[in-house]
C-alpha cells in the first residue's frame, strides 16, 4: 500500500509538474508571440497602402519607389501637391518628435490623401492607420486589425477558464492594446531610434457622448504620454471642430494643423495641368478662373470638374446639389406650420438665421474676392454666432452635417464656396425675409400657448373667493401656486333675526 502510494503521488508530481512547466512556456511564448505580431504590423506595407493604390487604379509596385526623386513621385501619384504636404511628411517620417497631432478642416480638403501619400514615400515602416467608428466594440476591431493584435482572444488559457475571452469592455480592451504598442515602440526606439506613427482616421466619426469623450480622453492621454518619451506619434484627422474643443481642454504637447481649401493660383494650376494631361486640351484662362469663382479651392470639387467633359456645368450642378442639401435639412415651413414639428423648425430656422446673417455680413465686407489669394468667404466669431441664432446647441449638429463650417479659430462660415452661393441664392428670393419672420413668429406663438396654463373656476359660492399663493416647492428655487377657495360665512341667527 505504501509503495502504491509513493508511486501514485510520484506519477501525480510528474504530470502536475508537466503541466505546470507547459503551462507556463506556453504562457512566456505567447505573450513573445504578441509582440512579434504587433512589430509585424508596422514592417513595409500596409493594407491601406493597398486599397489606396487599387482607388488610383495604379499597380502596387509603383507605391513602393524609391523616395530618392520626390518630385518625380509626386507629380505622378497625383495632381495636386499642398504645401502642408512636407509638414506632414516630416511627421510621418519621424522627423517631426515630442507631439502629437491634429488636422482639421472641413470635409474633401485632401488630408486623408496628404497622410497617405507620405505614407507611401517610406511604404508605410513604422505607420499604422485606421479608421474611427461611433461603435466602440467596432471601434476596438479596427484598432486590433491595425495593430495586428488579437486581444489575447487566441490565448488558450482561456479555455480553461471560467470567464470568456471578451468578458471585458471595448474600453479595457483599447488599453490592453495601447500597453502592448507602448513595448514594441520601446524595443523600436531602441534599434531604431524613432517613434512609431499611429494615425486615427474620422475621429470626428465618434459620438459627442460620455462613451466617445471617454474614449477620446483615453487616446489623448496616451498621445502625451508617448509624445513626451518619444515613443508614439499620434495623428488624429477630424472634420469637426467639437473634437478640437475637447482635446484643447487637456493639450499640452497638441499641434493643430488646420487644412483649408487651395488657393487660387494653385488650384487653377493644378485643374490647368490635369486637363492638359487627360483631356490634351488647354482651357483659357477665363474658363479657368469662372471654374474657380463658382466652386473654390476644395479638393473633391475640383476632381468632379476636371473629369467632366463641361466644367462649368458641373460647377452649377455641385451648387445646386448644396443647395438641395441645405434645404432639405434646413427648410423653414412659415405661419401654417404645426405645433408637432416645432423642435425640427427650431432646428431649420437657427440654420436660416445664420446663412441670412453670413449673407449680410458677405454684403457688408469691402471685397469678398481677391485676386492673387481667391475667395474671402464672410465668417462670424463662434459666440457671436451662437448670439445670433441665440441657441448654443446647434452649430456642433451644422458642423457636422457640412452646412456651416467652425475653423480652427473658432470662427463658423458656409461649409464652401458653393454653399456660401447657395445661401446666396435662398436668402434673395423673394419674400424669404417674411417668410423666416413668420415662421419665428408661429414658434414664438406655439412656445407661448405651452407656458400658458389656462384656470377655470366653477361653482363659485356667493360671496365666496379664491385664493392665490405663491409658495415655495420642495426644490430649491422651485415655485409652487396653490389655490384655497374661501367660502362666505354664514350670519348668526340672532343677526337674521333682527334682519
Amino acid at each position: 500500500m505504501v509503495e502504491a502510494a509513493v508511486t501514485a503521488l510520484a506519477s501525480i508530481v510528474v504530470v502536475g509538474t508537466g503541466f505546470a512547466t507547459g503551462g507556463y512556456l506556453y504562457h512566456r511564448f505567447y505573450k513573445w508571440l504578441v509582440i512579434h505580431k504587433m512589430e509585424k504590423a508596422f514592417q513595409p506595407g500596409d493594407p491601406v497602402l493597398d486599397l489606396a493604390s487599387m482607388g488610383k487604379d495604379m499597380p502596387a509596385t509603383t507605391m513602393h519607389r524609391e523616395r530618392a526623386n520626390e518630385d518625380v513621385v509626386s507629380d505622378e501619384t497625383h495632381w495636386v501637391l499642398r504645401h502642408e504636404q512636407r509638414k506632414i511628411d516630416a511627421i510621418i517620417n519621424g522627423d517631426d518628435k515630442g507631439h502629437y497631432h491634429l488636422l482639421i478642416g472641413e470635409k474633401g480638403t485632401g488630408k486623408s490623401s496628404m497622410l497617405l501619400d507620405a505614407m507611401q514615400k517610406i511604404d508605410g515602416e513604422g505607420c499604422s492607420m485606421f479608421e474611427a467608428h461611433a461603435d466602440l466594440e467596432i471601434f476596438r476591431v479596427r484598432l486590433g486589425k491595425a495593430l495586428n493584435f488579437e486581444f489575447h482572444e487566441d490565448y488558450i488559457g482561456s479555455y480553461f477558464s471560467e470567464r470568456g475571452p471578451r468578458d471585458s469592455t471595448a474600453l479595457l480592451d483599447i488599453e490592453r492594446a495601447f500597453n502592448k504598442l507602448e513595448k514594441v515602440a520601446m524595443n523600436r526606439r531602441h534599434r531604431v531610434g524613432r517613434p512609431l506613427i499611429l494615425i486615427i482616421n474620422s475621429v470626428h466619426l465618434l459620438r459627442d457622448n460620455e462613451d466617445g469623450r471617454d474614449l477620446l480622453e483615453l487616446m489623448q492621454q496616451r498621445a502625451e504620454q508617448w509624445a513626451a518619451a518619444n515613443l508614439v506619434t499620434v495623428v488624429f484627422n477630424s472634420d469637426d471642430y467639437w473634437v478640437y474643443e475637447r482635446l484643447k481642454q487637456l493639450a499640452t504637447r497638441m499641434e493643430v494643423t488646420s487644412i483649408t481649401d487651395l488657393p487660387k493660383a494653385q488650384a487653377i494650376s493644378a485643374l490647368q495641368r490635369y486637363r492638359q494631361k487627360y483631356f490634351s486640351e488647354q482651357p483659357s484662362s477665363a474658363v479657368l478662373d469662372e471654374v474657380y469663382k463658382r466652386v473654390g479651392g476644395r479638393l473633391t470639387f475640383l476632381n468632379r470638374v476636371a473629369r467632366s467633359r463641361d466644367m462649368l456645368k458641373t460647377c452649377d450642378m455641385i451648387k445646386d446639389t448644396e443647395k438641395r442639401w441645405f434645404l432639405n435639412q434646413c427648410w423653414i415651413l412659415g405661419t401654417e406650420m404645426d405645433d408637432d414639428v416645432m423642435d425640427q423648425q427650431k432646428y431649420a430656422s437657427a440654420a436660416m438665421v445664420m446663412a441670412n446673417a453670413l449673407v449680410q455680413a458677405e454684403e457688408e465686407m469691402d471685397s469678398i474676392y481677391d485676386i492673387e489669394t481667391g475667395h474671402i468667404l464672410p465668417a462670424i466669431p463662434l459666440h457671436l454666432a451662437r448670439q445670433v441664432m441665440t441657441r448654443a446647441d446647434f452649430i456642433k449638429e451644422y458642423d457636422h452635417v457640412n452646412l456651416f463650417t467652425i475653423t480652427s479659430d473658432a470662427l463658423v462660415r458656409a461649409d464652401s464656396v458653393p454653399m456660401q452661393r447657395a445661401f446666396r441664392e435662398i436668402c434673395k428670393q423673394e419674400g424669404f425675409k417674411d417668410h423666416l419672420e413668420n415662421t419665428l413668429q408661429r414658434i414664438s406663438d406655439i412656445e407661448s400657448l405651452g407656458r400658458t396654463r389656462e384656470l377655470v373656476a366653477k361653482d363659485l359660492v356667493l360671496g365666496g373667493k379664491y385664493k392665490f399663493l405663491l409658495k415655495d416647492g420642495e426644490r430649491r428655487g422651485e415655485k409652487v401656486t396653490e389655490v384655497i377657495l374661501e367660502e362666505k360665512e354664514e350670519p348668526e341667527e340672532e343677526d337674521k333675526a333682527n334682519e
